[in-house]
């Protein structure tokens, strides 16, 4: 089992950052490939970021792309968003999720272990 804990979240004004971070332990020998999503009130949560073990790919939403960035630190097994540029469209309980493929996927059924989610909030 891998257990995933996410950190950094809360309220800024648009236009502001944030640095979220989500720290695995556990069975983390696994070469993971780990991910972004994030879910609002009354939606479905959708995929934001990923990026497998060792990177350097990576893959985006359209919809953060050029505004966030994911980064990885495997010695520490530690993963990051840095999160620029900020719209009340972003705000949501954002998820670190994480599955021993090697393949990156946008979908959320593709991932075996999740955080419990950190709230970000952006005030207009």
């Amino acid at each position: 089992q891998v257990q995933l804990v996410e950190s950094g979240g809360g309220s800024v004004q648009a236009g502001g950052s944030l640095l979220l971070s989500c720290v695995a332990s556990g069975r983390t020998s696994i070469r993971l490939t780990m991910a972004w999503f994030r879910q609002a009130p009354g939606t479905e949560r959708e995929f934001v970021a990923a990026q497998p073990w060792g990177g350097p790919s990576h893959a985006y939403a359209d919809s953060v792309k050029g505004r966030f960035t994911i980064a990885r630190d495997d010695p520490k097994n530690t993963m990051y968003l840095h999160m620029n540029s900020l719209r009340p469209e972003d705000t949501a309980l954002y998820y670190c999720a994480a599955t021993p493929s090697t393949q990156i996927s946008r979908h959320n059924t593709a991932y075996d272990f999740w955080g419990q989610g950190t709230q970000v909030t952006v005030d207009s």
